[in-house]
C-alpha cells in the first residue's frame, strides 16, 4: 500500500514538473499570449495535457508491455517535430502581430481639367479602401474568424500536446522501466504522471494568461509587444533545437546518436 501511494505521489509531482520544461512553456505561451480569459487558458492547458498524456500512454505502454525499441533516427525525428512546431507557432504569432500593425494611407495626385486649364489635387486612399491590402489580410481574417470557434481554441493545444508527447514518451517509459518492474504499476504510473502534467500545464496557462491580461489592460502596446516577443523566442528556440537535433545529434547524418531525455 505504501509503495502504491509513493508511486502516485511521485508520478503526480514529476508530471507537474515535466509541464514546466522550457519547450512546453514556450509552446503554450505562443498560444495563450492571445488569450485573456483565465478559464479558456485553463482549458488550453487541459487539452495540451490530454494530448501529451495520450501519446505518452500509448507509446509508453508499447515500450513497457511489448519491449518496443525505438530506433535512434525515429526518436530524433519525434523530437525534431517539436522544433518544427515551435517555429510554426512562433511564426503564427508574428504573422498575427504584423497583420494588426497600422498601415500609412497612400497619397497621390489627381489631375483635373477645367476650362482648358489642368489642375492637380492631392488625393488620399485609406488602407481600408485598398483591395490589395484586404487580400493580404485574408489569412489574418481567417485566423481571427476561426479563433472565435471553441474547437479551434482546443484542437490546436491538443495537437501541440500530442507532438510534445511523442518527443518525451520514450524517456518517460524508459525511466519507469528502470525503477518499476511491475507492468501494472508502471502503467498506473503513466496515468498518474499524465494527470500531474495536465494539472501543471493548467496552472501554467492560467498564470500566463493572467499576466498578459494584467499587462495588456494597463499597457496595451506593451502587452502586444509581449506577444511579439513570445513569437520571436518560440522561433529562435525552435531553430536552435532543430540545429541541435538535425546537425549535432545527426538526424540528417549517416550515424545518428540519440539519448532519450
Amino acid at each position: 500500500m505504501l509503495g502504491l501511494i509513493s508511486i502516485v505521489a511521485i508520478g503526480f509531482f514529476l508530471g507537474m514538473r515535466h509541464a514546466t520544461d522550457p519547450d512546453h512553456v514556450i509552446a503554450v505561451t505562443t498560444i495563450v499570449s492571445q488569450q485573456r480569459s483565465a478559464k479558456r487558458a485553463a482549458l488550453i492547458g487541459i487539452f495540451w495535457g490530454l494530448g501529451h498524456t495520450l501519446t505518452i500512454f500509448i507509446v509508453g505502454c508499447a515500450i513497457i508491455l511489448f519491449n518496443v525499441v525505438i530506433p535512434a533516427r525515429l526518436g530524433l525525428a519525434m523530437e525534431f517535430s517539436v522544433s518544427l512546431m515551435l517555429i510554426l507557432l512562433g511564426g503564427w504569432n508574428l504573422a498575427s502581430f504584423t497583420s494588426t500593425l497600422p498601415v500609412a494611407a497612400s497619397v497621390h495626385n489627381h489631375e483635373h481639367s477645367h476650362g482648358g486649364l489642368v489642375h492637380s489635387h492631392p488625393h488620399v486612399h485609406s488602407p481600408e479602401d485598398d483591395s490589395h491590402l484586404a487580400e493580404k489580410d485574408s489569412l489574418g481574417k481567417l485566423d481571427r474568424t476561426l479563433g472565435r470557434r471553441p474547437f479551434y481554441q482546443l484542437v490546436r493545444p491538443l495537437i501541440v500536446g500530442i507532438v510534445h508527447g511523442l518527443a518525451g514518451s520514450a524517456a518517460v517509459a524508459l525511466l519507469i522501466l528502470a525503477t518499476i518492474r511491475n507492468s501494472s504499476w508502471a502503467i498506473a504510473y503513466l496515468l498518474v504522471f499524465g494527470i500531474g502534467t495536465i494539472a501543471g500545464m493548467m496552472v501554467i496557462t492560467m498564470s500566463i494568461a493572467s499576466a498578459f491580461r494584467f499587462v495588456g489592460n494597463r499597457f496595451q502596446v506593451f502587452g502586444r509587444r509581449l506577444a511579439l516577443v513570445s513569437g520571436i523566442i518560440s522561433v529562435a528556440f525552435g531553430l536552435i533545437l532543430a540545429y541541435q537535433i538535425g546537425i549535432v545529434q545527426g538526424l540528417f547524418g549517416s550515424s545518428p546518436h540519440w539519448t532519450p531525455h
